[in-house]
């Protein structure tokens, strides 16, 4: 707005670093940073100057404050002039874009398939002319679009794309943590700021002259729009009494000067503009032409004559000259001028779901079912699309609107239910004491909201149960005779709450009070009773259900999908739905859904780690621990860190394992959060198994369960099973080990699990007598279709079988066994583990730096993909079992054919049945 006839006055080096900006090769982003009326516009102005003389095609877009809720809508005016090149893009991007925009239905796309998608659409448009995005008052633009935009931003190297945004300073904006260079743009200088105002206004008076220098503290907008308001009758006043808010912040001046013209105007002109401004009017020529619903402002050429509106040059709407002109408008309207305007705006936007709710939640005043039930539809139609934050915002107004108190307290319940997936929990705390406060204190919404922050936030979970508990018998002993969603929400969070808590109390108590309810409960929810709690005495079958329950994923709902992964987990299922869980984790994060986010982060990080990938678990255990530490997620905090605290046992760093078992122990035991307690005990057992303390291990293992039986409801006891069996045989307990593996058959473990049947297998083989029996349970264990998803366990079972083969069968019977236990503890980074296996294979004869590799040539890698695709799968299967690309699949299989003398996959299943020894681990 500094410039004068065309000359920007006083901004040298911000326009060669714009020169820069266009003239550099390749796409890059910029953001111009000032406040509000320092020149952003016209620096961008003058940045579209430059590119349209270096022929780049430039797209304008504007973030309307109005709009900031609404998700995409700043996305939409970016890629609305390029929609014809959308159906140039292949099936998978054009769905992508009919879910964002309303056109089709699907699940929300997370931030980087949106992402993927917009910059193969720029990058498709950009292939005939170099294409310039400029972005104003990118501080207003959608959460959803600045996500997506920061995305693209930072991706743009390579491309004939370039991204310019101005941002208001002070006002919190997704581009803050975006990454994106930026330029900022300060105040004018002392002496620019007078050579300014002296040239856009020549022989103002001395004082007057001074008291705009003064007022406009070099904002160049001040100077330029504040003498015409001095002169215009308020000259002869005392300058010091010229403007009533000294002291104050520079935007809410100019506001007063803006407010001044706009109650000037006649009151139809008035009310014209506070539709257009309550419906996001562009300003300036950023202005938004892309929805052709936009209200339209018409009779406004008195405020277009005092300066307030231009006219749009190519399709010749009235524009607000500035935002601050538009943010003044509504400031100066009464409340009842405003309710009025929206209601207007409502009625123009009949036809959009979400925008009519907008301006229907702001026009009502008294209750009104109607409209608490069109507020209700929008905020399904923005959970739909990722948009959690005005899906409560919405749902908590239509609770305010609604005509009786039982949906008031249903809708305040759902708005609940998604702040506390989102993780908000001070919202969540405000929705209970909004129901609270009309006598609702122990509805349902105010327990599950309740729940959730007492669990989550303090670790709770023994009031949080008895408050639960008592819900569901309320609702049962009221006669609730149809399933509802209300009481799925509080059985789900009983079952969830009773999985941490892991007390066999509780839990039984809990099975009479769902058997009581019957059909009422979900088949999902009975999935989760029997998988969380104890999946030894209640998993036959679980595997087949989850399986079934997974078969509808498109019609699950996050949540559900989160649940129904922790059930996967617990019968070691989960590594057939990682891919989708990583697919999903980044969209949740950034759709604010936290609490799925951080459980599936959890669950990718505990199958990690259960495969063996033990540096990636560890590195998504940190991003895990950045967002429970952020959001005050304790409880899922201390989860975190004794998961972390297991992998640095695993890796015998035992100081590290010790420090965060201390950590967690401390926290979980007084509060009686017995899922924690048992890991921190699985933790030393395994750091004392790493270290060879074998008396440690099993003082800690039969802290977890005794030999020969398996603890109700404790979900360690199946799981370190192993672990137990081989402490009491290296401290002279064989008898004690012999009952565990006995008790474990007996149990039926192998029918629960694969990871199950792989330990029990091997414990019977290294527990027993007969090396006949030995021999077929070690090979039943090895052979397992499962076993290379469990490779610490079964270089375990290898590394034990090695050894009694050493003393029973002579040496070089064991080298196969001792070589693949050295080669997979090596590669999964457990040096304690590896010595061991080492050292018995030295005993065996053996070098130390014999490999399997000398005796077969093919890697671990590979000899696993080629037993995969000898059993018949595809690349594609391969690549979704191993975390591969089906093209990384193929290079492994393009270099095995050689290494094996073959030429097809038809040959190699003779081919590896010639190798001397199983790589399989």
């Amino acid at each position: 707005m500094e410039s004068v006839f065309g000359t920007i006055i006083g901004r040298e080096s911000e326009q060669e670093a714009l020169s820069a900006f266009v003239a550099a090769p390749g796409g890059r982003a910029l953001v111009l940073r000032g406040d509000a009326g320092v020149g952003k516009s016209a620096l961008l102005d003058h940045v579209v100057e430059l590119a349209t003389a270096e022929n780049h095609r430039v797209i304008r877009a504007a973030g309307v404050e109005a709009e900031s809720e609404l998700p995409f809508a700043g996305l939409h005016q970016f890629l609305y002039p390029l929609l014809t090149s959308i159906d140039r893009l292949d099936d998978a991007h054009r769905g992508v874009f009919d879910v964002v925009f309303g056109r089709g239905g699907g699940a929300p796309p997370s931030v980087m398939t949106l992402g993927i998608a917009v910059l193969d659409l720029l990058s498709l448009a950009a292939s005939q002319q170099p294409l310039l995005l400029v972005l104003d008052d990118g501080q207003w633009l959608d959460t959803s679009s600045t996500e997506v935009c920061g995305f693209v931003g930072r991706r743009l190297t390579g491309s004939s794309v370039k991204f310019v945004v101005g941002l208001r300073s002070g006002v919190p904006s997704g581009f803050d943590t975006a990454a994106l260079p930026e330029l900022p743009v300060t105040t004018l200088s002392e002496k620019v700021a007078e050579r300014l105002l002296d040239m856009r206004h020549p022989g103002l008076d001395p004082q007057i002259r001074r008291l705009v220098l003064d007022e406009a503290q070099g904002n160049p907008l001040a100077l330029l729009e504040l003498p015409p308001y001095v002169h215009g009758g308020l000259a002869g006043r005392n300058p010091e009494k010229l403007f009533g808010y000294t002291g104050i912040p520079l935007p809410l001046r100019l506001q007063q000067v803006y407010g001044a013209r706009i109650k000037s105007l006649g009151e139809l002109v008035r009310a014209e503009l506070l539709r257009g401004a309550l419906d996001g009017v562009g300003a300036g020529t950023a202005a938004d032409r892309t929805r052709s619903t936009r209200y339209r402002m018409r009779d406004a050429d008195e405020a277009a004559a005092c300066g307030l509106l231009d006219i749009d040059p190519l399709n010749g709407d009235f524009v607000f000259r500035h935002p601050l002109v538009r943010s003044t408008v509504v400031q100066v309207a009464t409340p009842n001028e405003r309710r009025a305007a929206h209601a207007a705006l409502a009625q123009v936007h009949r036809d959009d779901v979400e925008r009519r709710a907008t301006h229907l939640a702001a026009s009502a005043i008294d209750p009104d079912e109607q409209v608490a039930a069109t507020l209700e539809a929008a905020a399904d139609s923005a959970t739909r699309r990722g948009g959690a934050v005005a899906a409560v915002a919405w749902l908590t107004r239509a609770a305010e609107l609604s005509e009786s108190r039982e949906e008031r307290s249903r809708r305040l319940g759902s708005a609940t239910h998604v702040a506390a997936q989102a993780g908000q929990l001070d919202q969540v705390r405000q929705l209970v004491r909004s129901d609270t406060g009309s006598g609702n204190n122990d509805s349902p919404a105010s327990v599950v909201a309740s729940g959730y922050v007492a669990s989550l936030e303090d670790g709770d979970l023994r009031s949080s149960q008895r408050q639960v508990f008592a819900a569901i018998e309320s609702m049962r002993d009221v006669g609730v005779r149809e399933p509802n969603e209300v009481l799925t929400r509080l059985v789900d969070l009983l079952l969830g709450i009773n999985l941490y808590a892991s007390d066999e109390d509780a839990w039984e108590r809990t099975h009479e009070l769902l058997d009581s309810l019957g059909d009422l409960v979900s088949s999902r929810s009975r999935v989760y009773q029997d998988a969380w709690g104890d999946v030894g005495r209640r998993g036959a079958g679980v595997g087949e259900r989850v399986e079934r329950a997974f078969a509808g994923l498109p019609d699950l709902e996050p949540w559900d999908v989160a649940r129904l992964s922790v059930a996967a987990y617990h019968v070691d299922t989960l590594s057939r739905y990682r891919p989708y869980l990583q697919r999903t984790v980044d969209r949740e994060v950034e759709t604010g859904a936290l609490v799925n986010a951080t459980t599936m982060l959890l669950l990718i990080m505990m199958d990690q780690i259960t495969a063996g990938e033990w540096d990636e678990a560890e590195r998504t255990g940190q991003r895990c621990l950045e967002l429970t530490t952020t959001h005050r997620h304790t409880l899922f905090l201390l989860h975190t860190q004794a998961q972390l605290g297991l992998v640095a046992a695993l890796r015998g760093r035992i100081n590290r394992a010790r420090e965060l078992q201390a950590t967690v122990d401390a926290w979980a035991r007084p509060r009686g959060v017995g899922l924690l307690t048992q890991i921190t005990d699985a933790i030393g057992t395994t750091a004392a198994l790493a270290e060879g303390d074998y008396e440690a291990a099993y003082l800690h293992a039969i802290g977890i369960t005794p030999p020969g039986t398996f603890t109700p409801y404790a979900h360690q006891a199946p799981r370190t099973l192993l672990d137990l069996v081989e402490a009491a045989l290296h401290t002279g307990r064989a008898q004690q080990a012999r009952t565990h593996a006995l008790a474990a058959q007996r149990a039926g473990l192998p029918h629960i699990s694969p990871r199950l049947a792989l330990t029990t297998y091997g414990a019977l083989a290294i527990t027993t007598t007969d090396l006949t029996e030995a021999d077929h349970m070690f090979h039943r264990a090895e052979t397992h279709p499962a076993a290379p998803h469990f490779p610490y366990e079964l270089a375990r079972i290898r590394l034990a079988h090695g050894i009694r083969q050493r003393h029973t069968q002579g040496p070089k019977t064991a080298r196969r066994f001792l070589i693949q236990a050295m080669e997979t503890f090596e590669r999964l980074g457990a040096p304690t583990w590896t010595e061991r296996a080492r050292a018995e294979l030295k005993a065996s004869g053996l070098t130390t730096h014999t490999t399997s590799a000398q005796l077969a040539e093919l890697t671990w890698q590979e000899r696993r993909i080629a037993d995969l695709a000898a059993s018949g799968l595809t690349n594609k299967e391969i690549g979704e079992r191993m975390h591969l690309s089906p093209r990384t699949v193929s290079s492994h299989l393009y270099r095995v054919f050689p290494k094996l003398g073959i030429t097809s996959r038809a040959a190699l299943r003779d081919a590896l049945g010639k190798i001397s020894g199983d790589q399989n681990v």
